[in-house]
């Protein structure tokens, strides 16, 4: 009996720390269940903030890019076939194409640039492929499909991923279209040359205005210091007439002058009045009528005997005048006829033709230029012509010239009818 009492204790021993031990095991494995999720979930939570931090940066990058109006691709080098992963440029002339559209084969988007063009960006991103170069940065035209348009486009890439053996193996890039910047470059150019032309003009006006001023007023004070010297009337009589003479070339250089300045700083607006067109011609040509030279006939061809127009008399004066003084300068022999042909869409043609010396092709559209004179020995500040040209402009009319060298020319004045 004690045997069996003694067994039985032993027995409940072995199973009471058997059980402790269990228990203990499985706490341990509880305890280390727990840490174990928690630091899971503390992974988690970062996986999470990492993914929430991606999608912000992706959504800014996004942002960005539409912002710049920039698209990114990428190229494999291996097949040169280009996917765009997104797109955000800007359409140009209502052309509106998918960014699907622009993927496919890099020779694909060189067929759609202009010739002179295509060849300089195949060679530079051939460059890149070989691992010549580590940057790409070009500027093209880009033809829109179905018409003679084109826009402008930059772009820019470089190798993301190599080869084992260093190669390049992927090449990512952007590109932007760059019309307004372009647009601006021709404003800025064109303003540049603006002010350099301006300051060329400057410079001619003050050489030419130096000896055109310098000449006519050389005379007036030269003769005008030896008049006083001078008894007989008849003697007098021609140095008063050749100061009257210079006074009047100095006046009209200087009404010249200022004339053009006020018509380009907008000072002088136009006064359209109706008149008569035949007589204002009538009244031009009879000024003009003792100034020939001997051998030279001055007549009209008028398409009818009145033609009413609405425009600035003065200006047109001022036109028929410098045209008609020209004729006179540079005809030595023949005729000058001064016209007009019927109006035409509202429009009608005064034309002045002589025979004189004519004008070279290559001067015909120079001679509109300030101070550009055909014959450096001919009298004249080289004005008058631009002035006719920036009076006609500013009456909606303008002035041509056809001269063949030797047998004389004809200018031709147009300018709104306006009744």
């Amino acid at each position: 009996m004690i045997e069996i009492l003694l067994y039985s204790s032993t027995q409940s021993n072995l199973s009471n720390i058997l059980v402790w031990v269990l228990l203990s095991v499985l706490l341990f494995i509880l305890v280390g269940m727990i840490f174990w999720q928690r630091r899971t979930g503390k992974d988690l939570a970062d996986e999470l903030a990492e993914l929430d931090k991606v999608e912000k940066n992706n959504v800014q990058n996004e942002f960005v890019l539409k912002a710049l109006g920039v698209a990114t691709w990428h190229m494999d080098v291996a097949t040169m076939n280009i996917v765009y992963d997104q797109d955000f440029r800007m359409r140009s002339d209502g052309w509106i194409t998918d960014a699907s559209d622009a993927d496919g084969h890099f020779d694909k988007g060189l067929s759609m640039l202009q010739e002179q063009d295509a060849e300089r960006i195949a060679k530079s991103m051939q460059a890149l492929c070989e691992g010549k170069t580590d940057l790409y940065h070009e500027e093209y035209r880009v033809m829109i499909p179905d018409t003679n348009r084109f826009f402008w486009e930059e772009s820019y890439a470089t190798v993301a991923e190599h080869n084992v053996d260093g190669s390049p193996k992927v090449i990512v890039g952007t590109s932007k279209h760059i019309d307004d910047r372009k647009e601006m470059e021709d404003a800025l150019k064109d303003a540049r040359f603006k002010a350099e032309e301006s300051d060329r003009l400057k410079t001619a006006f003050l050489a030419n205005m130096s000896h055109e001023i310098r000449t006519p007023l050389n005379a007036i004070v030269g003769f005008t210091s030896v008049i006083a010297d001078v008894q007989q009337e008849e003697e007098r009589k021609q140095l008063l007439d050749l100061i009257h003479e210079n006074t009047q070339k100095l006046l009209r250089i200087v009404d010249d002058v200022v004339a053009i300045s006020k018509i380009e700083a907008g000072q002088e607006e136009a006064v359209m009045l109706q008149f008569d067109l035949v007589q204002i011609l009538n009244e031009v040509v009879g000024r003009f009528a003792d100034k020939v030279k001997d051998g030279v006939s001055l007549t009209t061809s008028y398409a009818s005997e009145s033609q009413l127009v609405t425009t600035d008399l003065n200006r047109v004066q001022e036109i028929m005048r410098h045209l008609l003084s020209n004729a006179v300068k540079f005809t030595d022999r023949g005729s000058i006829v001064v016209g007009f042909g019927e109006p035409h869409d509202d429009r009608i043609k005064v034309w002045v033709r002589d025979t004189g010396k004519g004008i070279a092709t290559e001067y015909q559209k120079r001679v509109f230029e300030r101070f550009f004179k055909v014959d450096e020995f001919i009298p004249g500040a080289g004005l008058g012509l631009s002035t006719c040209s920036t009076m006609a402009y500013s009456i909606g009319g303008d002035v041509t010239v056809e001269s063949k060298l030797g047998e004389g020319s004809t200018f031709t004045f147009e300018f709104p009818v306006g009744n």
